[in-house]
């Protein structure tokens, strides 16, 4: 029997606990975008006096005017000398509208290559989640997949978006491997052949395994995945990880190793299997998810000659690191995650039970979780964040992803999290934001054979755009949505930061709208409970 896939948080595929509740609840569908959300495309927008950073890696420059017209950039041009005054009547003069940027930072629109949306028990319209990843600058986002169980919408969300009928980045769709047709179980090469072939041809972009099936199946997957073009990512559960850790997947040609799961699996330096206590029961998912910080014990030592070999492999093949380092923050502080500061006016009621300790809702395995295991949280990202630093120093790509809706992590704040935790884990700022940006839109279209059409801001790409007031070169936290305090000149404490728009497909959004949208939803559903 095919268990059900709950998260890619998760360690391995978990039963769902009350199937038939499960089966009754659907997602409702997303409204269509009214019309005084959002405005454009223009056939002409000006973008006056931002500073520049173009998501390359190059540092920032400006002053720079941006015209956009229609859904595309045409022009980026430097119109100036910082500190000096700008020329007020300066070209084109017949935009119908602009957007004084002096002051502020525009950047590409971020990419979260690691999505999930679509739970009726967590949040039961997506919108909710689509208008936080906006208001973060977010105008991406890889569904892996997308929706999980019934009322799937990921393909028709996806053209709605595409035709920017809803308020919801650009998506794209993977489905997880047997997931979604009706035809059965995938538990043979056969069958993920066929599967794979049904997928490209219903319109899925690619395809996400959870290393449940046999591993010819799995390697027959992927392999068919390459064929037609569809990208492929694996969440190496522990289910199948003593067969395909993440140096097989990457030997059987897999696009990406979401996670960490399979890394260290394949770093055993004393063992050919994790070293599991005898009393060790994997659906148990507070022995789970503190265990597997054990593994780190009993690996090459990090950095040594075994460890950049793995990594020189991995690079030779072309696989891409996709971490969610903050998926799992929790568990190395969770009183603060439980408390952290939007969780009152912008985390649903239903979002934030789903979070209490529980043994049915999955990541919610603070049963009993003690400073011993935070501590030893605390100890385990130090060698994963070194491994995908190291990764990238050696030129292998990273890419991020926040993996929202479990562990305390919120739609949109928790991919500015990402942000903070990718440079903890030794990225530099501008590394941070062209992981973000462009590394994160060739991870997209790389199996397309194409070149991404977003990702960096340049003459001919998509008007896909972030601007914020405060420098996030600085400081990434005066990204989040409910801002960052600090002392001003004054002496007094100030709230500043936040996004100020964001401009998906030429369409411009002002964020703090988008953020009154959700924190009014949040209330709504409040009032409901109390009643």
């Amino acid at each position: 029997m095919r268990m059900f896939f709950l998260s890619a948080a998760a360690l391995l595929i978990a039963p769902i606990a009350t199937p038939a509740v499960a089966q009754q609840r659907q997602m409702e569908r997303v409204p269509d975008r009214r019309a005084d959300e959002g405005a454009g495309p223009y056939r002409k927008l000006v973008i006056r006096g931002a500073t520049l950073i173009d998501g390359t890696g190059a540092p920032p420059r400006g002053p720079v005017d941006i015209v956009i017209e229609g859904n595309r950039i045409s022009s980026v041009a430097g119109v100036g000398t910082p500190g000096l005054p700008l020329e007020g009547n300066r070209g084109p003069r017949d935009a119908d509208h602009e957007i004084d940027a002096t002051g502020m930072y525009v950047m590409p629109g971020f990419v979260d290559n690691h999505g999930h949306n679509g739970d009726p028990d967590k949040a039961p319209n997506a919108s909710y989640g689509y208008k936080l990843w906006l208001a973060h600058g977010v105008t991406t986002v890889r569904g892996v997949g997308l929706y999980f169980g019934p009322g799937d919408q990921s393909l028709s969300d996806k053209a709605r978006s595409a035709a920017n009928t809803i308020v919801a980045p650009r998506l794209f769709a993977y489905a997880a491997l047997g997931d979604v047709w009706s035809g059965g179980d995938v538990d043979t090469p056969e069958k993920a052949r066929a599967w794979v072939r049904w997928a490209k041809k219903t319109g899925y972009d690619g395809i996400k395994l959870f290393n449940s099936e046999p591993k010819e199946a799995t390697a027959a997957a992927i392999d068919e995945a390459n064929k037609l073009g569809l990208g492929s990512v694996a969440h190496l559960g522990q289910s199948g990880v003593a067969e395909v850790n993440a140096r097989v997947a990457g030997q059987m040609g897999l696009g990406t190793v979401t996670h960490f799961y399979g890394h260290f699996e394949s770093l055993l330096k004393d063992s050919s299997l994790p070293r599991y206590p005898s009393d060790y029961n994997m659906y148990d998912e507070q022995d789970r998810f503190y265990e597997l910080t054990q593994l780190t014990e009993h690996i090459f030592a990090p950095g040594g000659p075994e460890w950049q070999a793995y990594l020189r492999e991995q690079l030779d093949r072309g696989v891409i690191f996709n971490p969610t380092f903050n998926i799992y923050s929790a568990s190395r502080d969770v009183m603060r995650a439980r408390n952290a500061d939007w969780h009152d006016k912008f985390t649903l009621p239903s979002l934030a039970g789903f979070f209490q300790p529980s043994r049915v809702s999955h990541g919610s395995y603070w049963y009993d979780w003690t400073t011993a295991k935070e501590v030893a949280w605390r100890k385990f990202y130090g060698p994963f964040m070194q491994l995908v630093n190291d990764y990238k120093n050696m030129g292998g790509k990273v890419t991020l992803g926040s993996d929202p809706g479990y562990i305390y992590q919120t739609w949109g704040f928790s991919y500015i999290g990402e942000m903070e935790m990718m440079q903890e884990a030794g990225f530099t700022p501008l590394e941070v934001i062209r992981a973000a940006t462009s590394d994160g839109a060739y991870e997209i279209y790389r199996p397309k054979k194409t070149p991404a059409p977003f990702g960096i801001v340049r003459a001919g790409m998509l008007a896909d755009l972030v601007i914020a007031p405060e420098n996030p070169l600085h400081n990434f936290k005066t990204l989040y949505g409910t801002g960052f305090e600090r002392l001003g000149k004054d002496g007094k404490v100030e709230r500043v930061g936040g996004v100020k728009y964001v401009i998906k497909d030429g369409i411009v959004y002002d964020a703090k709208a988008l953020l009154a949208d959700v924190a009014a939803m949040v209330a709504e559903n409040k009032e409901a409970q109390a009643k």
